[in-house]
């Protein structure tokens, strides 16, 4: 079950995305702490991109140059080979909690989702955590057993971790935000989408917003009273063999041969979410930059209609106050 591209241009063009914290949240969220800041980054894919060092050099240079509470990627991070693991290192250093989410390319090249876990030094592959008050429920969109698997990677949130996120929302006492890899709303959402919205649903009083990535794309769209926050690509879109072309040098090309299947961006994208309490407001700083080459509207790719991507298809973190 998914939104298809009509549903969705039409839940977002109508949709209003004022996200002032409501009354339910604020009584949640109480006692001594005025402030969350998170600092967000998805889809690295360390293993495709040229300069993934640099890139992750930037984004953990500012983070602590703010002062994040955590660190979160949102999968689609880093292939858990030795050769991965000075990177996945340098993500984890430091004073500032990192957190990780599993996405489908984590356990490329044979690498299993115990491989993954254990290298990223996650507790489970979903998981709650309390940061400032507000409880991080991190799901995982790899599990198999989908009824309506087209194939290629799973894309699905077994009965299990169902149930294991009803009863945390059941029983938190903390406001919420859910996070995952794979999209819950809007362009390529899991194939239970509709299923795992209607839970969220249920209990949209207690969630202040569901964060993925996946998408490589920028965007917000509200479903059910629960507003889902898509976070770009740190450092591409993917647009397929179908679209190969040299958008760097050549020797860039022959050490990345992935590369060629891209729109790279030219600088590393991520944003800084917080939530201030006395201000009773939810804001997102995000980062803008241009592409490598030729954009994929320019290339001619069609998956996604000309108006999505000048809408949603973008080298581009918004900047958003909710």
């Amino acid at each position: 079950m998914y939104l298809d591209r009509r549903s969705f241009i039409k839940s977002t063009v109508l949709t209003s995305f004022s996200l002032a914290l409501p009354s339910s949240i604020l009584k949640l969220w109480a006692g001594q702490v005025e402030n969350l800041r998170l600092g967000l980054i998805a889809d690295f894919h360390r293993d495709a991109i040229h300069d993934s060092d640099l890139r992750l050099q930037t984004f953990l240079e500012e983070m602590n140059r703010v002062e994040v509470h955590a660190k979160i990627q949102l999968g689609d991070f880093a292939i858990p080979k030795p050769a991965n693991n000075s990177f996945i290192a340098a993500f984890n250093q430091g004073n500032i909690p990192a957190y990780h989410v599993l996405g489908n390319h984590d356990m490329d090249e044979g690498y299993s989702k115990e491989q993954a876990i254990q290298s990223f030094g996650m507790p489970a592959a979903y998981y709650a955590q309390v940061i400032q008050g507000v409880r991080i429920l991190v799901l995982d969109g790899n599990d198999p057993g989908s009824p309506t698997t087209k194939g290629g990677y799973a894309s699905y949130i077994g009965k299990e971790q169902q149930d294991w996120l009803n009863q945390q929302l059941e029983e938190s006492k903390e406001p919420v935000i859910v996070i995952s890899h794979q999209p819950i709303a809007g362009i390529y959402t899991i194939d239970n989408a509709v299923e795992i919205q209607n839970l969220l649903s249920v209990h949209s009083s207690k969630i202040i917003l569901a964060i993925n990535g996946h998408a490589h794309v920028d965007q917000l769209i509200k479903v059910g009273g629960v507003s889902y926050l898509h976070i770009n690509s740190a450092s591409y879109y993917w647009v397929g063999e179908k679209h190969r072309h040299l958008s760097l040098d050549a020797n860039t090309h022959v050490a990345y041969p992935l590369l060629a299947f891209t729109c790279p961006y030219a600088d590393v994208l991520f944003g800084i979410l917080t939530l201030d309490r006395r201000a009773k407001k939810l804001t997102l700083k995000g980062r803008k930059s241009s592409w490598i080459g030729p954009s994929p509207l320019e290339l001619g790719y069609a998956i996604l209609s000309p108006a999505e991507q000048e809408m949603y298809l973008n080298p581009q973190i918004s900047n958003r106050e909710l």
